[in-house]
């Protein structure tokens, strides 16, 4: 890790990181956003499971006539569709984050301002918050992945309040996307369908805006990650799809790494997604039948 924080720092963040696994996401005040006018791990390789080809036949040792070459083709395997949705689609995105827009101000504390922003990523507007330490920086960045809460009532920010507080204090600049389909943010009605794939996307290009913003203050070199339950597999996800895409990543209290896992214990059953249940075993099937669509 080559962030300027000291040792102390670090592991101060290890310490709270432990100790937070036990934090709440659970509702907060609303904070009203503002116009955005203003302004490692390498991925498992997915076994093919083919032969390699051996040689067929022996020689005599006796010399032979040359064959007249033929125009028939060499034989060639055409590539296996990757299903898109899956991590492996992950793979082949081209990822775009970009325009991190700092809005207004939301609260200034004695050691950080926190900020309302925006960024894009693909066709959508995400919406976020970005605490921002006094002085001139330029901050090594932690951005944050929230767990699971209820679109329909989080607001801004929501989430993580206690680490966007002491990560800001002890001088990293912190920046917590609200994810596709929360607060300001612009919607995906396919997002449930798709497992919420397209968070561990907007959290890809949250690190791109970063790392293209010319806001001096962020360190777009020294940028890590940092997600709790839902949050942790979206850092997962982000981690596979993107190899090398930041320094350091911490996870806690994460959902599984499985998807049949977080489907069977946190949808199929549950009477208010008996809808989205019902989609998603029409679609895909259930993991006990379709198993190649669910570890992928």
């Amino acid at each position: 890790m080559r962030w300027r924080t000291t040792c102390g720092v670090t592991g101060g963040l290890v310490g709270t990181l432990m100790i937070a696994g036990c934090s709440s996401d659970g509702p907060t005040p609303a904070v009203p956003p503002a116009s955005s006018s203003t302004p490692a791990a390498t991925s498992p390789s997915t076994p093919t499971d083919q032969p390699t080809a051996e040689p067929s036949g022996e020689t005599s040792g006796e010399p032979t006539e040359e064959p007249t070459p033929t125009a028939s083709a060499s034989p060639t395997t055409a590539p296996e569709k990757v299903h898109p949705v899956s991590v492996p689609a992950l793979f082949e995105k081209e990822y775009d984050g970009r325009r991190l827009r700092v809005g207004e101000v939301i609260f200034e504390t004695d050691t950080y301002t926190q900020y309302f922003v925006t960024y894009r990523s693909g066709d959508l507007t995400i919406s976020g918050i970005l605490n921002r330490p006094r002085g001139r920086g330029p901050f090594p960045v932690l951005v944050l992945g929230h767990g699971y809460i209820d679109p329909a009532y989080y607001a801004n920010g929501q989430g993580l309040r206690r680490e966007q507080d002491w990560l800001a204090r002890a001088g990293f600049a912190v920046l917590h996307t609200d994810y596709r389909n929360h607060a300001s943010s612009d919607d995906d009605p396919t997002a449930d369908r798709k497992l919420r794939l397209g968070y561990g996307i907007d959290m890809v290009n949250a690190v791109m805006a970063v790392k293209r913003s010319p806001l001096r203050f962020l360190d777009g070199e020294r940028v890590g990650l940092l997600g709790r339950s839902m949050g942790g597999g979206v850092v997962y996800n982000a981690l596979v799809a993107q190899p090398g895409l930041v320094d350091a990543a911490v996870v806690y209290a994460p959902v599984s790494s499985d998807a049949a896992d977080n489907f069977n214990r946190w949808i199929r059953d549950d009477p208010s997604r008996s809808g989205l249940s019902r989609t998603i075993l029409r679609r895909y099937g259930a993991p006990e039948r379709n198993r190649e669509f669910w570890r992928e």
